[in-house]
């Protein structure tokens, strides 16, 4: 009965023009709502691979040296229901009604850029994101074990944080928040009522969380308006926008790192070079153990190298 229920199926595809191919080899599937369901019943989770299979190279490299593997599909069977969510070029690929579930998901998901691999419970919320990795099948399923312990510790805090009350019920939650480590619009779209719990847990800020969240509302205004600049191409103006955003106090650690550095590509883009090089430095001192500031040396180098390829062009000669 199954089999031949498998068979209709691949008929109806073919004769539809479809095709049934993953991109993954076999054990995949493109139906969202199907894996969710299939993962409750039989307690695992969900792996869902956002990819553009004809056009990615990096999405074309996971495939070929983890997912198409005997070593990966035996070390996710147990865990995961496999889900390819394909952004094809050729979009002959998909019927019509997978490309508008695949549409939706990546803007649910905030998935902006391939290949992205996200992690999910049963019911469909992150709980981890990651993408490729080299060292092959073995090694990236060991990956994945590493990510699928992040659910653990999101279910441990929020058990705790159910026994809590105050600050220790906003601490509790914030653990499982950052355990996770997401992007603030999947936090806002999957977890807004534990956001709601630890404002409301903490109403005095005792956690800072709330001061944090503020800043970040802050920093997309800012990068909003400073898009406005990019779009009319009005570099000065982009600068001085970004020196007074800087100057107002509003913000502070990577966040005021992350601006000041967009204040030295600015200034690169203007072939202000000694001023971009002064302004990395500036970035940097706001705090030198941050992850941003171990970015930002490399930065440095590639100004250092436009600036002396622009001398060697000549003043006339803007350099690339």
């Amino acid at each position: 009965m199954m089999k031949t229920k498998h068979l209709l199926a691949a008929a109806c595809a073919a004769s539809l023009g479809f095709t049934s191919a993953f991109a993954g080899g076999e054990g995949w599937t493109h139906d969202f709502a199907a894996a969710k369901k299939q993962a409750a019943d039989e307690k695992k989770d969900l792996l869902v691979d956002f990819t553009g299979s004809d056009w990615c190279g990096w999405c074309i490299k996971l495939n070929e040296e983890v997912f198409s593997h005997d070593p990966f599909k035996t070390g996710v069977k147990d865990k995961f229901v496999l889900v390819e969510l394909d952004y094809p070029k050729d979009k002959s690929k998909l019927s019509e009604e997978t490309q508008a579930q695949n549409k939706e998901l990546q803007g649910k998901y905030a998935v902006q850029g391939f290949p992205t691999i996200l992690l999910l419970d049963a019911d469909g919320k992150p709980f981890a994101r990651t993408g490729y990795q080299a060292g092959g099948p073995e090694k990236y399923v060991a990956h994945l074990d590493e990510l699928r312990a992040k659910k653990d510790v999101r279910d441990k805090a929020f058990a705790e944080a159910a026994k809590a009350e105050g600050p220790a019920k906003a601490k509790a939650l914030i653990a499982a928040l950052d355990a996770m480590a997401l992007e603030d619009a999947v936090v806002a779209s999957f977890y807004p009522d534990v956001v709601d719990q630890i404002k409301a847990a903490d109403p005095k800020d005792e956690t800072g969380y709330g001061k944090k969240l503020a800043a970040k509302v802050k920093f997309a205004e800012f990068e909003t308006e400073l898009n406005g600049f990019a779009a009319k191409q009005d570099m000065a103006g982009a600068l001085a926008f970004v020196e007074k955003s800087v100057a107002s106090g509003d913000f502070e650690g990577e966040t005021k790192q992350q601006m000041i550095a967009t204040k030295a590509m600015i200034l690169a883009r203007m072939q202000k070079f000694d001023d971009a090089i002064k302004a990395i430095d500036e970035a940097k001192a706001v705090d030198p153990a941050s992850e941003i500031a171990g970015q930002l040396d490399g930065f440095k180098g590639q100004l250092e190298k436009a600036k002396e390829q622009a001398g060697a062009k000549g003043e006339d000669q803007p350099a690339e």
